[in-house]
């Protein structure tokens, strides 16, 4: 082609890139690119920033080399295209990262260190690695602004996040409510359900099934199954399935109600189990029996220690009979509610239990399994004891089993505009094709209200103010307001 040099096979390529990145710095090609374009039609592109706390990895280059091509192709346009780099400088990696530094270990370590100067400790080390990404940026070819970045511990950043809290707040989205939702006790904060469905691996777990003996007669248990030992000290209800068949059995002197097609997987094949009675499940509700623990025995008053129906329940696994710990499982905490049970939470902040079962206080809920299975077997609550090997969500930043508990937290109402969501979705051209209506159609049609907040430190603060005497709460739009 005229006007342009033929490559010789002795060509260094390495060379020739760094002769090209020399030159553009000399002659301020990038800025000069925008610059002449000031004036024309504006293109916004939104970079989503990287964590500031480590270097980058093949993950960032590759999308980084995507985000670089839209820009480009915009400026051939004729668009005037800022790009501005940002930094992700809030959250949890920094605070890890800070804790591990600081030889401090959860929620209780800092609140005793001081949370100031846990802050600035976060603040002091966040942007330890902008020159290796700015280097490595360059390198890459790609042209963004890294003198005119944007930081989210920036005040005009933070200002601008109040901003849109308090657009939606109000719209009226924003409330503050109690639920069950993923939390790490590592952390000692909630998580979203994005973030608790990142990290699922295959672990071993205690698998018990649980006499709950019938107040009226002491000759029968229902049977219950979990894989969750330590959430039996909370247990306030047992559930069964409305129109599941279940069956009262007769062995070895002893009564047992179960779902009838779990008959042989609970007593085997060749048992002698004698069948007495056949129920559905809607015919057992009502039925009342004894905590397998004493702890909160006072509540049976209060509506506890019953069996209640809901359609969640099935006979895939264990008895067809699950225990309702309601602080400590969404459909436990639903089903609950909605029978009147009390939220009763035994577990603190860091996953250990408190005051309230005194017989495991202190331990950290995963190990006081084994103490709580031996406890069970002393009271003659124990009927079966087996290991399952089952796919688990752990908490990405701790690699620790996340549990389910119930937090006071603040959520932005999203669960009413699903259709509208998912008909602005269709109107989307996907590549590939597949994600319109597979991963991010199946996401928009089971969008749940976002959980914003966080129980930790160096983060955005919510502009909520609550008055102490009267509990009255007015939502900030800047810090100018504040």
């Amino acid at each position: 082609l005229a006007g342009m040099e033929s490559v010789k096979p002795s060509a260094d390529f390495p060379k020739l890139e760094i002769s090209v990145l020399e030159q553009w710095q000399r002659e301020d090609t990038f800025r000069k690119s925008v610059d002449r374009r000031r004036n024309d039609p504006p293109y916004m592109f939104y970079d989503g920033p990287p964590f500031a706390t480590g270097t980058p990895h093949y993950g960032h280059l590759l999308a980084g080399t995507i985000k670089d091509i839209v820009p480009r192709y915009w400026s051939m346009r004729g668009r005037h295209v800022e790009r501005r780099f940002g930094w992700d400088t809030h959250g949890l990696p920094i605070e890890m990262l800070t804790e591990k530094e600081l030889e401090l270990s959860g929620r209780n370590d800092i609140i005793e260190f001081g949370v100031d100067k846990f802050n600035e400790a976060c603040r002091s080390g966040v942007l330890r690695y902008v020159e290796e990404w700015e280097r490595t940026t360059n390198r890459l070819g790609r042209w963004i602004d890294f003198r005119n970045d944007y930081k989210t511990m920036d005040l005009s950043f933070m200002d601008s996040v109040w901003w849109v809290f308090k657009q939606l707040w109000d719209q009226g989205r924003v409330y503050e409510g109690a639920r069950v939702v993923p939390y790490s006790w590592r952390l000692s904060t909630p998580l979203s359900n994005f973030e608790a469905s990142s990290n699922y691996k295959e672990v071993q777990d205690p698998a018990v099934t649980v006499r709950f003996q019938l107040i009226d007669r002491p000759d029968t248990s229902i049977l219950a199954w979990t894989t969750t030992p330590w959430t039996l000290p909370s247990n306030l209800g047992l559930c069964v399935g409305p129109e599941i068949d279940y069956v009262e059995v007769a062995l070895d002197g002893e009564h047992f109600i179960l779902a009838e097609a779990l008959l042989e997987t609970v007593f085997g094949k060749k048992n002698s189990a004698q069948i007495l009675r056949k129920h559905k499940g809607k015919e057992l509700v009502g039925l009342q029996y004894l905590p397998v623990f004493p702890f909160f025995e006072k509540e049976a008053t209060n509506g506890a220690f019953r069996v209640m129906a809901d359609e969640y329940v099935t006979t895939e696994d264990g008895t067809g009979v699950v225990h309702q710990s309601p602080a400590h499982g969404e459909d436990d905490y639903r089903v609950g509610m909605a029978n009147g049970l009390p939220l009763i939470d035994p577990v603190d902040d860091e996953g250990k239990f408190n005051e309230l079962v005194p017989e495991f206080q202190g331990l950290n809920i995963k190990e006081a399994d084994k103490k709580i299975i031996t406890s069970l077997k002393e009271r003659g609550k124990l009927f079966k004891q087996e290991t399952i090997q089952h796919s688990y969500p752990f908490c990405e930043r701790s690699d620790t089993p996340l549990i389910y508990k119930a937090i006071s937290a603040w959520y932005v109402r999203v669960e009413d505009l699903r259709e509208e969501m998912l008909a602005n979705n269709a109107t989307i051209h996907w590549i590939p094709e597949h994600i319109k209506d597979g991963r991010f159609g199946n996401w928009l049609a089971q969008a749940r209200d976002w959980n914003i907040s966080r129980n930790r430190f160096w983060g955005n603060p919510l502009p909520i103010w609550r008055c102490d005497r009267c509990g009255e709460l007015e939502c900030l739009g800047s810090h100018a307001e504040l």
